[in-house]
């Protein structure tokens, strides 16, 4: 197997965030359209196993892999990169998108139990919180400002 270790733990990792995001970009609009749809429909009942299948099978397997992976990548550059600007806003974002997803959990339970308060409005606003997060992380990575 060619390539160092590392290199592989970044590919699995770029690999991973890519599913968590795809997840987290597309589970949000399954919620605009869930909000139309009337309670007990046959229409609601299959947006709920839709999130359900969306957020159990690929988006908490796929932020568990992101974190052990960036985690092992971590530990593998050891402490040189906590003393950089761009690491500290990274992270932070990081830990944002982790919030975020656990309020994709919360309303998806709230769709479960057909207790959703929110409107399409609300989802569509909501659906473009990743998005910044992710275009800061990238930028961090990438360009490292500071």
């Amino acid at each position: 197997m060619g390539g160092d270790l590392y290199s592989w733990i970044k590919a699995l990792h770029v690999i991973s965030v890519i599913a968590w995001m795809a997840g987290m970009f597309y589970l949000p609009r399954l919620y605009i359209y869930h909000v139309d749809a009337p309670v007990g429909s046959p229409q609601s009942e299959t947006f709920k196993v839709m999130e359900r299948r969306l957020l159990r099978a690929i988006i908490n397997p796929a932020m568990i892999a992101s974190f052990v992976f960036g985690i092992w990548m971590l530990s593998l550059l050891g402490s040189a990169v906590w003393s950089q600007g761009w690491w500290h806003v990274k992270l932070t974002m990081v830990l944002l998108m982790g919030a975020y997803h656990m309020f994709l959990s919360r309303w998806r339970r709230d769709f479960e139990a057909d207790r959703n308060r929110r409107s399409a409005k609300f989802y569509r606003f909501a659906n473009e919180v990743p998005t910044v997060l992710m275009i800061v992380i990238v930028v961090m990575v990438i360009v490292k400002p500071f």
